[in-house]
């Protein structure tokens, strides 16, 4: 798979299952409400205040768009980084799939999945 990686840090925060989402987010975001909590994934300069607030993560694209029917897409990136001992934070759109990683194991993760048989679109 090609892989683009995102600029700028992100942030993963917890809100209550009934807050609002921050109208300002940062172009990269990501909202999932359930009954429990509100996931917020933004830049790291818009993450609210007052919230549970874990930092300094950095995205990788699956580039292209992806068919439905295709399996196995986060797994092949998944294992690589868990045998690699590089925890994550996975998002799916409608298009793509993305995998956040901590900014300070970037470089590491790449190379993990370079290794696995991936490349890194420049």
């Amino acid at each position: 798979m090609e892989l683009l990686v995102l600029d700028g840090a992100l942030a993963v925060c917890r809100l209550p299952p009934d807050a609002d989402v921050p109208a300002e987010c940062g172009e990269f975001h990501a909202v999932v409400r359930t009954p429990d909590e509100v996931s917020l994934v933004c830049s790291e300069g818009n993450a609210p205040d007052g919230v549970d607030v874990s930092g300094g993560w950095r995205a990788l694209r699956v580039a292209g768009t992806l068919d439905h029917s295709l399996t196995g897409i986060l797994s092949a990136l998944a294992g690589p980084l868990a045998r690699a001992e590089i925890p994550i934070f996975a998002i799916s759109t409608f298009d793509t799939d993305y995998v956040l990683v901590p900014g300070d194991r970037l470089d590491a993760a790449v190379t993990a999945l370079e290794t696995a048989g991936h490349t890194r679109r420049r």
